[in-house]
């Protein structure tokens, strides 16, 4: 590896660490010494009871994906036990959180190692899946928007109508400018990205394709309501959030989904992001803070558990890979 793709990597890893902390160092610098007084009693007052709740449907969201992992892995003529494939997606999330955007490669070796699957093609699965997901993501934002549509619509009457037509103009134009140079670019690196990008669909489309489609699909939208179970669960955990409606729930859940891209697992980000949310349906700061710190937490503690068991499993039962 060269010195610059090292230095890239390892910019990789430590920018979104060091922007985690300066958000965790900004966010309790800007409250006083009520508010973060006020913090603390709403995480000794929370009921855990709920976490935990939601912290169940999220392994059943863990268990999903392994089994639909299967349908993928079949398509391709391959098959692993359930178990390296459980293993290897709880150790999927972990390393996420250690080495952002590396755990689908570790995903990837781990039931390469331990089964009969080739790299390559375990790798070829996993970004299908994930093309999927980004889709459902996509829906998700949209329903959210339809949601919450009265409420955009009031805020954009605010916004002066002149500015509006100029930023549409500027985006169109920008969006159909990057549109051209993309079909019709002929530099090296865009013909690299035409040929990622060409693979990467049709990988996503060939899970259209292949015969258990059905189950893989029900079983895509069924992880993703297992996400936003778990966050709509764990706003009972808190008096201040427990009376937000469903559509709000689904906002902060938006936001926070994105919000977890930034740094290394969403530490600092998810928090903050959530909380500014949650301030603008009325609910104090430190007490949306509080809860998006409770449910970063609770789940983050789930991702810990379940990455150190599967590595702890795999080298007790596959010690000979």
């Amino acid at each position: 590896m060269s010195l610059k793709k090292k230095i890239f990597k390892a910019l990789s890893i430590i920018l979104p660490l060091a922007l985690g902390v300066f958000l965790i160092i900004y966010t309790y610098n800007k409250l006083t010494p009520e508010e973060r007084l006020r913090m603390g009693n709403s995480f000794r007052s929370a009921n855990y009871w709920y976490m935990g709740l939601a912290l169940l449907a999220g392994v059943t969201g863990f268990w999903a994906r392994t089994y639909r992992w299967k349908y993928t892995l079949a398509h391709m003529g391959y098959t692993a036990p359930f178990f390296v494939r459980f293993t290897a997606v709880c150790v999927t999330y972990v390393v996420n959180m250690a080495i952002p955007r590396s755990g689908e490669v570790a995903r990837a070796a781990v039931i390469s190692r331990n089964s009969d699957v080739p790299f390559d093609k375990a790798l070829g699965t996993i970004i299908s899946e994930r093309v999927v997901d980004l889709i459902l993501l996509i829906i998700c934002t949209g329903l959210t928007i339809a949601l919450k549509f009265g409420e955009l619509s009031s805020y954009l009457k605010n916004v002066p109508f002149h500015k509006l037509i100029i930023y549409g103009i500027a985006a169109a134009v920008l969006g159909a400018s990057a549109l051209l140079y993309y079909i019709y670019g002929k530099a090296a690196w865009l013909t690299k990205l035409k040929d990622k990008v060409s693979g990467i669909t049709e990988g996503a489309l060939s899970v259209f394709k292949m015969p258990d489609k059905w189950p893989f699909l029900l079983l895509s939208v069924y992880i993703w309501l297992t996400y936003i179970s778990m966050f709509y669960i764990s706003i009972f955990a808190i008096p201040q959030t427990a009376g937000l409606s469903f559509g709000t729930t689904l906002v902060a859940f938006v936001v926070g989904s994105l919000a977890i891209t930034f740094t290394n697992g969403g530490v600092g980000s998810f928090p903050l992001a959530v909380a500014n949310v949650l301030v603008a349906y009325n609910v104090p700061f430190t007490d949306g803070t509080a809860f998006g710190w409770i449910v970063w937490g609770s789940q983050t503690l789930l991702i810990i558990f379940l990455g150190c068991f599967s590595f702890l499993a795999l080298t007790l039962f596959y010690r000979k890979k």
